[in-house]
């Protein structure tokens, strides 16, 4: 199977720069797994699509500002990019300068803050901080929101609410889980009021999911590590969900790969799973927990873009994205959404 089999021509003014001013504003593209139907909605009428006895699990990680300016000792400019936090003074970084930083090298961020190179791990830069504020605190003060590359503009302060779910809790992700950015209060509480129940997972999502695949096939791909919590609560309501019939709908590929990770995790049989998973999907995959996905258009030749392919066929998806860009919707983590149904096997 060939990376370039997952590619679409996208004109480069349906990339998203901007949020739409109501989350729920955004269109919606519905894709039948089985038929290939595609159907044009808006975002607020996902509800038509959602039975009482479903159940919709949600990521609530929350973005952190990961990103920071500033100059390494020596005077040269660095760029950070955290992509884990390791413990309350220590962060695991993407460094872009004009040379790497070397072991025991200071970097001075944003003209308040001090770090000091400790290790490197491949890619990755271990940062340690100095002082007694929390890395949390100190991203909280100084740091910028991490756009993707694909939104080339400085991040905003209307950034800090909008590349952010409304139902974020734990703090840890260096990228929005941005099918769940077309949420608000009005929609989940009018989900609630259907009778539909909701879980919520933990899956930080780190910057690898921009990385572009890099292989011509794409069983030669290897895949970032992400970390992940899912409870005994969210198996046991899905466990139910199933007994009665009804679906898992997965509100982003960031909540369908850990749900398949802690199947997969366990053979099969799902179990509570916290810890890092590699898990990728693409076509042959057969999936074991989810139903149905709420999920953004992705790049072209991108893992997201496969994952999606894995479930409603990779015919549907090509023949849904040329439809979507033939209709002129908005693409990536600030564009639209599609609600997706699994291709029976």
């Amino acid at each position: 199977m060939r990376v370039a089999d997952f590619s679409f021509e996208l004109p480069d003014e349906l990339i998203a720069r901007h949020p739409m001013a109501d989350r729920t504003a955004s269109r919606l593209l519905t894709l039948d797994g089985n038929t290939g139907e595609l159907g044009h909605k808006i975002f607020k009428d996902l509800i038509d699509f959602l039975n009482p006895n479903d159940l919709m699990i949600f990521n609530n990680t929350k973005v952190i500002p990961a990103r920071m300016y500033g100059q390494k000792s020596t005077g040269g400019k660095v760029e950070v990019l955290v992509e884990r936090v390791v413990d309350e003074h220590r962060v695991l970084a993407h460094v872009r300068s004009s040379k790497s930083p070397k072991e025991g090298a200071t970097l001075i961020l944003e003209g308040k803050a001090e770090a000091t190179m400790v290790a490197r791990h491949g890619e990755l830069f271990e940062l340690e901080f100095k002082g007694e504020q929390t890395v949390l605190n100190i991203l909280d003060d100084i740091g910028h929101m991490p756009l993707p590359p694909y939104i080339d503009r400085p991040d905003t302060e209307e950034d800090k609410a909008r590349y952010q779910t409304v139902y974020n809790e734990k703090p840890g992700a260096v990228a929005a889980p941005t099918a769940g950015l077309h949420f608000d209060e009005v929609l989940l509480e009018k989900i609630k009021e259907k009778g539909i129940q909701t879980q919520f997972i933990t899956l930080h999502v780190g910057a690898g999911t921009f990385q572009p695949v890099r292989v011509d096939s794409v069983d030669e791909h290897v895949m970032h590590s992400e970390y992940i919590e899912v409870s005994q609560e969210v198996v046991d309501a899905i466990k139910k969900t199933k007994a009665n019939g009804g679906r898992v709908i997965a509100v982003g590929t960031t909540s369908v790969r850990s749900l398949e990770s802690a199947a997969k995790a366990s053979e099969g049989e799902l179990q509570p799973l916290y810890g890092d998973t590699d898990i990728f999907i693409y076509p042959g995959y057969e999936f074991q927990v989810v139903d149905a996905m709420i999920t953004n258009f992705h790049l072209p030749e991108s893992t997201l873009i496969m994952l999606v392919s894995a479930f409603a066929g990779q015919d549907h998806i090509i023949n849904a994205y040329k439809t979507a860009v033939n209709e002129q919707y908005r693409f990536f983590s600030y564009g639209d959404a599609m609600f997706i149904t699994k291709q029976d096997k």
